[in-house]
């Protein structure tokens, strides 16, 4: 399978869209069902390593880069997907 962002790489990685540190948290288990939070993407490691140094809040990516789409979004995801995908 392909990477989901960048498409270009064999992923390898499985990317939490909510972050399992956050599973347990009252913010988000009335926000999200079970099977949301347990979702996620597979990315390549490069780009699962770009998500979490791009952006380090686990918070943030939880509330607010829980899908593929919002991820993408993201200015500085975009770019560095762009970028690799240019290679």
């Amino acid at each position: 399978m392909d990477c989901e962002l960048c498409r270009n790489e064999q992923a390898s990685s499985f990317h939490h869209l909510i972050p399992r540190t956050l599973h347990s948290n009252k913010w988000f288990k009335k926000r999200f069902t079970r099977e949301q939070m347990q979702g996620g993407i597979q990315v390549c490691r490069p780009c699962h390593l770009a998500i979490h140094n791009l952006i380090p809040s686990e918070k943030e990516l939880g509330r607010h880069f829980n899908t593929r789409e919002k991820l993408l979004a993201h200015e500085a995801i975009r770019r560095f997907v762009a970028w690799k995908k240019s290679r």
